[in-house]
């Protein structure tokens, strides 16, 4: 018997689904494993040893004993071997070997090592761990209901000793079908990709959607198809030229009408200041110190990043905290020469036992030097907020963070906050979300199957800005403006302020027009006269032009068509003259419908072997700062389901590396490239001086980020 126990536990191998419903008595395993079978009208294996035990009961050998493990384990096999040649691509297991090891072990303190390697090598594509949280029932077999925590966390524990994987199953019995079905369903789906039972845990505990999973992994082989660019969009061909007047109108209709709106600003300010020290931590890692001087490496790595930090080390904000840093650490630093001031200066900058500022998100850092304190990002954005997105006395600012920094920022917004709502007379609300784990991406090798790390599970990486959408969706306003963390200025924020009243002007004027059509579309006395004034609406004021077959349609067509042209979300977007900044820009790109339509391009979305294209690029005369006003609602004051309008085909393939060795990333639809690619989009072009990001440190040494 002892020998049939180990060959009938590897001959369990067959190409069904196997679950095995796991946990203590009287947790509902039974009517989980029955509900399941019926559900995918197959077979289920009961209990064996509950037959066995009342047989031996009843024939008076007493109860169970340490002698009964073995048989009941054999007897258990055994039957599910057989149920398992006529199951129906599924089969459920009341029981199984892991649950005799666990018993044998809480009630004996012994488990036969047969059954013990017999129960570690018998596999499950899936356990279902039941819960306590139904109630106990005796049957006459079962023990006391006394301690169920402790024996369930008894036999969690072997789950995870054993590494089996397992999902825990809660609620009443309807609950835990419906779970059950849903888990059982994107099993299946994983295993048919080629996934493991583990990776499937992994994606599961994510929260990532199995079939956004399938979505990634198709795009990683197909490809994305790159942008069609047909020409940059410019003054008076896809930018709006405004005067000065034109400025001040459209400002002061924002002024008036902003007390019937709920008014939010949304800043995303997760990302680290890695990249921001970047040419500082190349240098400490690569600068031969004692053997060359700073000067011999300036010129051997042609780093004028690094001289110019020099040269104007004492501008910097943060100059004055870390000099007298270094001052406590070497009483005689003033004494010291000049290499090893700016060596260490530059180490304590970055060093996490000290100021650890590449490793600090960018908005809590020291941005600008006033009379009285250092001010960071996110002091500057409570001002603006203040400044333009208050409403009857009230300001709301949304954060998305990590959540490991929150703590960060509301240590410095408690400080401010009271200050600010003094001088602006606002009370400012503010609020905090993180980039959802359930947005994050699976990485891929070159060959483009699933990349794992050293214990052999899968990668996930963070699904870019653009998983933000989701943070956006969520915010309850009917105007957001959005603006990056680094984007900001120690001057002129009174003539910033404007432009961004301005921007919002230009939104709530289009909505009131859009939202006035929307409504005459919806009554029953529209006229060709006022589906005339749409048309021409939609050419001079959104750059949607329809073809002259609209006029051919039947007049119920052409009032859903341009319903569904205009009942959509809107972005108004300020667009700064093309200075060479890295990144995306105003475009005209024809869609895969063949339409032209305005959109924000990055530089990776466009196919740079293409001569034609990069002609094109060339020629952009404006860049996108990152300026969005936004409008959430539409005509019938309902959130707009942000999610509806993402085009999925705009995301990007990126390639990073990990651990030395070269992966394959995906990253979602930019929040304001693909995310929005279906939105009503106006481009409004503002002065330069309304852009003043900190892409680098060397950054804040412009006028932007001094004080006058």
């Amino acid at each position: 018997m002892e020998e049939n126990l180990e060959q009938l536990s590897k001959s369990g191998a067959s190409p069904i689904i196997k679950i095995a419903i796991f946990g203590p008595e009287s947790t509902g395993k039974t009517t989980l494993a029955t509900q399941l079978a019926e559900y995918y009208k197959t077979v289920w294996v009961p209990e064996f040893a509950r037959d066995y035990l009342q047989e031996k009961l009843d024939s008076g050998r007493g109860i169970c004993d340490i002698d009964d493990m073995l048989p009941i384990a054999y007897g258990q096999t055994k039957l599910e071997n057989e149920s398992a040649l006529i199951a129906n691509k599924y089969l459920f297991c009341d029981t199984n070997l892991m649950v005799t090891k666990v018993f044998s072990e809480l009630y004996y303190n012994f488990c036969d090592s047969l059954l013990d390697k017999a129960a570690r090598a018998h596999q499950y594509d899936l356990f279902f761990l039941t819960d306590i949280d139904v109630p106990w029932e005796d049957d006459g077999l079962r023990d006391s209901p006394e301690g169920r925590e402790t024996i369930f966390e008894a036999f969690k524990e072997s789950l995870i000793d054993n590494k089996k994987p397992f999902i825990t199953i809660s609620g009443d019995k309807e609950i835990r079908l419906k779970k059950a079905v849903a888990i059982i369903e994107d099993l299946t789906m994983a295993l048919k990709m080629g996934l493991t039972s583990f990776d499937f845990l992994q994606i599961y505990e994510h929260g990532i959607p199995l079939d956004n999973i399938k979505t990634q992994f198709d795009i990683f082989k197909k490809g994305i198809q790159k942008c069609v660019l047909v020409n940059p969009a410019t003054l008076n061909n896809g930018i709006l030229k405004l005067s000065d007047d034109d400025f001040e109108r459209k400002a002061d209709y924002f002024d008036v009408n902003k007390s019937k709106l709920k008014l939010k600003k949304f800043v995303p300010a997760s990302g680290a200041a890695t990249r921001m020290f970047k040419f500082l931590s190349a240098f400490l890692n690569e600068f031969d110190f004692g053997n060359e001087s700073i000067n011999a490496y300036i010129n051997r790595k042609k780093d004028t990043e690094l001289a110019l930090f020099i040269i104007g080390m004492d501008k910097f904000p943060f100059f004055e905290a870390v000099d007298q840093k270094l001052k406590e650490m070497y009483p005689d630093f003033n004494a010291l020469g000049r290499d090893f001031k700016n060596y260490y200066f530059i180490k304590t900058l970055l060093s996490p036992e000290h100021f650890d500022f590449a490793n600090k998100p960018k908005g809590v850092l020291p941005f600008h030097k006033y009379e009285n304190h250092i001010a960071s990002p996110i002091e500057e954005h409570l001002y603006e907020c203040a400044f333009y997105a208050t409403s009857d006395n009230r300001s709301s600012l949304h954060l998305t963070v990590s959540e490991n920094h929150q703590t960060e920022f509301e240590e410095i917004i408690e400080k401010i906050k009271g200050e600010i709502e003094s001088k602006s007379n606002s009370a400012i609300e503010v609020s905090f979300s993180y980039q959802k784990k359930e947005t994050d991406t699976v990485a891929v090798d070159k060959e483009n199957k699933p990349f794992r790390n050293e214990k052999g599970g899968l990668v996930f990486r963070p699904g870019g800005h653009g998983a933000l959408i989701e943070n956006l969706n969520a915010i309850d306003a009917d105007v957001v403006f959005i603006k990056n963390i680094d984007n900001v200025c120690q001057n002129n924020i009174v003539q910033i302020s404007f432009y961004k009243k301005a921007l919002a002007g230009v939104l709530i004027e289009l909505q009131h027009q859009i939202f006035g059509y929307l409504t005459a579309l919806d009554s029953n006395e529209i006229t060709s006269e006022k589906i005339g004034e749409i048309l021409v609406f939609l050419r001079e004021q959104l750059n949607i032009e329809f073809n002259d077959d609209f006029h051919k349609f039947k007049l119920k067509n052409q009032i859903s068509k341009l319903k569904e042209t205009l009942d959509k979300p809107i972005r108004v977007c300020g667009m700064v003259k093309n200075e060479g900044e890295p990144g995306g820009g105003p475009f005209w790109v024809r869609g895969t419908d063949g339409k032209l339509a305005l959109q924000i391009v990055e530089t990776s979305q466009i196919d740079l072997n293409n001569a034609s294209q990069l002609k094109i690029l060339a020629n952009a005369t404006h860049f996108n700062p990152v300026d969005l006003v936004c409008g959430l609602k539409n005509y019938q004051n309902e959130k707009f389901n942000l999610k509806e309008f993402i085009d999925p085909n705009s995301g990007f393939i990126v390639h990073k590396n990990n651990a030395g060795t070269d992966l394959k990333a995906y990253e979602l639809p930019g929040l304001w490239n693909g995310a929005m690619a279906n939105w009503l989009t106006v481009f409004v072009e503002v002065p330069l001086f309304t852009f003043s990001p900190v892409k680098t440190v060397n950054d804040l040494l412009k006028p932007a980020h001094q004080a006058i």
